[in-house]
């Protein structure tokens, strides 16, 4: 196994819990070694930190799979996968949900959702790529699915230097229908979002549930419904959802009619600012006192960042700018680059520039099928909060 040896002191951002490395800290990087290989990583001083990935061609030239000078199972893709299987069914979470969270579950760069007797993966890095075998092996004696698909159309992968061509292994369906809090859902899965269907917001729909009752409800970036039906099935006394995607608001439709609540609960194609702009002039039928406002990631990089933030303060401010007293805004954001701290900034930005007053009911986070590595703040991406308007 290549070696590879760090520059002196920087395996101490390691030794606090990270799992990265990047290339800036390789004394003499190899380009010449093959992408995703297994390396042992060495300290300065010739001690093993641990065994990763080796990437020469990526800012992050190494994703650590283990620390210490212990050497790698020989089936450490089944053992970890495993491993990561059972703590999910520790939560309670068997059938539908994240079985595998990169990282955070010893395994970089792959990500897998389970719909039933379907499994949805994203491999997103080039060593993954390269144990792909030996992870369809492991999730088919662990799981007995019907069927994987193999999904390939992040951003990442190209970062990493991989191609963009799905692949399906036993039988995928277009859709599946799944459960989450008493809703049902037809979920796309070779045309939705990400792996079809946001797992990551389990807990906060669930959550929000009481405070939905008798409320007029705005949802906003609603996708598939998921927040928007969960609100009409907890007792809102409307709900009105709008996405920019035609085939969304398809399914979202179809996911109203699933729970019998077409009548209560209504998704169009529609501009998530011009709504916001409506509202604050009262030009909607009915004035909405509960806004569901959770964007797509904008800050897909460090570079984007600062737009993304303006972007973000604007959806805050145009929200509760079309609010009255008493009235709620849940809030989301989605991408590893916002910190909880900015986070919070965002919203007092946004606060401040409405000219409204509010209070913090609860800051969360993301489900607990997607955990989150202390020392690692790049597993933590999905921030939530509830404000309610004084």
């Amino acid at each position: 196994m290549r070696e590879i040896r760090l520059k002196p002191k920087e395996q101490r951002r390691i030794s606090a819990g990270h799992y990265w490395i990047f290339s800036n800290e390789i004394d003499g990087l190899d380009t010449s070694a093959e992408a995703g290989e297994l390396v042992r990583v060495l300290d300065s001083d010739g001690n093993t930190v641990g065994t990763g990935f080796f990437n020469p061609h990526s800012l992050i030239a190494v994703r650590l799979i283990q620390k210490g000078s212990q050497p790698l199972a020989e089936d450490f893709i089944f053992q970890h996968l495993d491993a990561a299987y059972e703590y999910r069914k520790e939560l309670g979470i068997r059938k539908y949900g994240r079985m595998c969270y990169g990282e955070s579950d010893r395994m970089p760069g792959l990500v897998v959702d389970r719909y039933g007797d379907v499994l949805v993966a994203e491999i997103l890095t080039a060593g993954m790529e390269k144990q792909k075998e030996a992870v369809t092996a492991a999730l088919k004696k662990i799981f007995r699915p019907k069927g994987i698909l193999y999904r390939a159309d992040s951003a990442f992968r190209l970062l990493e230097g991989l191609g963009n061509t799905p692949q399906t292994v036993g039988e995928v369906p277009d859709t599946v229908q799944i459960e989450e809090n008493g809703v049902k859902y037809e979920v796309p899965l070779l045309v939705g979002q990400k792996t079809g269907f946001y797992y990551d917001q389990r807990e906060n729909r669930a959550f929000l549930k009481p405070y939905f009752k008798d409320k007029l409800v705005l949802d906003l970036y609603s996708y598939i419904g998921s927040f928007g039906l969960t609100a009409a099935l907890a007792g809102a006394a409307q709900v009105w959802g709008c996405d920019s995607s035609a085939a969304a608001v398809e399914f979202a439709n179809k996911n109203a009619q699933l729970n019998g609540v077409k009548d209560l609960a209504i998704f169009h194609r529609d501009d998530a600012e011009r709504i916001l702009s409506a509202m604050k002039k009262k030009e909607l039928p009915d004035q909405p006192d509960f806004v569901l406002l959770d964007p797509p990631a904008f800050a897909k990089s460090r570079k984007s960042l600062p737009k993304a933030v303006g972007l973000y303060v604007k959806l805050v401010r145009m929200a509760l700018e079309g609010l009255e007293s008493g009235g709620y805004l849940a809030f989301s954001t989605c991408s590893h680059h916002i910190s909880r701290e900015l986070f919070v900034d965002i919203i007092r930005q946004g606060v401040s520039k409405s000219g409204k007053s509010a209070v913090f009911l609860e800051l969360r986070g993301q489900a607990k099928d997607h955990p989150v590595l202390i020392g690692m703040p790049e597993t933590e991406y999905l921030h939530f909060a509830l404000l309610r308007v004084c």
